[in-house]
């Protein structure tokens, strides 16, 4: 087995690739709502969303996907961020739509970030898993990262994974594979649910609350008039697709399990309260046991 020094430096590595590769948001993206508090700065490498008493903001990717490896830095609300969600997420539209979902649920100064995760398929959501994180992601920039195939969907955060969504279509779950989602963020106001179930409100004297974004990069199928940018002359076996196939190694596992165990506070998959007639079928599938 590889070093961790070693592994260290290949996952440096794999980031400078990823930067060097990074798009561009005039290029990219477009902001959607706002009125003027989303802002794409320094040469398109740079987005910021803000919020204030009177609105949040949002963008939305211009393209559609229909499978990808996608990866955003993202630095989060600084200091009182309480009442605050920064959601950045995958989505179709429609009642019966897909969704992969990240959101970043704020809170008072010195205590932690949730990292609240969701996968939502022809409309039916109910998949939570929240996670503590093992930094302060409001002090740098940080890759999280949506890897969804035909197979599984991975979410990880710089380079870690921490939670797996498989394709259990086998018992008769539902999988996001069929419809084309644009890539969406947004920071606004949720202090009726977002900060200890609402208990804690925004302090707007903290406003404007800001996140920053940068280095977007997506590996990905590019939907457009109803085909697919990965094409047959593209087979997934290259090297430039071999993400379609991509699945955890056992390294990526037992990293999966340690932030599953250290790191995550709630799973739906061991919510008995919630759940009293029996777990949803996907969570055998699912199980890092």
């Amino acid at each position: 087995m590889a070093s961790y020094s070693s592994l260290l430096a290949l996952m440096m590595s794999i980031l400078v690739l990823r930067d060097v590769s990074a798009g561009n948001f005039y290029q990219d993206f477009d902001i959607t709502w706002g009125d003027g508090r989303a802002k794409i700065i320094d040469n398109g490498d740079l987005l910021t969303l803000s919020l204030d008493k009177a609105s949040g903001s949002g963008f939305q990717s211009k393209n559609e996907f229909l499978f990808g490896k996608i990866d955003m830095q993202l630095k989060l609300v600084p200091g009182n961020s309480a009442g605050t969600v920064t959601a950045y997420y995958l989505s179709s539209q429609g009642p019966t739509h897909d969704e992969i979902d990240f959101e970043f649920l704020g809170n008072i100064s010195g205590d932690p970030y949730i990292l609240h995760t969701n996968v939502f398929s022809l409309g039916k959501g109910n998949r939570e898993q929240q996670f503590y994180l093992w930094f302060d992601p409001t002090a740098d920039f940080h890759t999280y990262s949506i890897l969804w195939n035909p197979q599984r969907i991975i979410f990880s955060v710089d380079g870690t994974p921490i939670r797996e969504f498989k394709n259990s279509e086998s018992i008769g779950v539902p999988y996001p594979k069929s419809q084309p989602m644009r890539i969406y963020s947004s920071l606004w106001n949720a202090d009726d649910w977002a900060t200890r179930g609402g208990i804690v409100k925004t302090d707007w004297s903290q406003a404007p609350f800001t996140a920053s974004y940068r280095n977007f990069n997506a590996n990905a199928c590019v939907w457009s008039s109803g085909s697919s940018s990965c094409s047959s002359n593209s087979p997934p076996s290259t090297s430039t697709h071999a993400w379609l196939n991509e699945e955890l190694d056992s390294t990526g596992q037992e990293r999966l399990k340690w932030v599953q165990k250290n790191y995550m506070i709630y799973n739906y998959c061991t919510d008995a309260k919630r759940f009293p007639q029996g777990f949803p079928s996907e969570c055998t599938i699912n199980s890092t046991s």
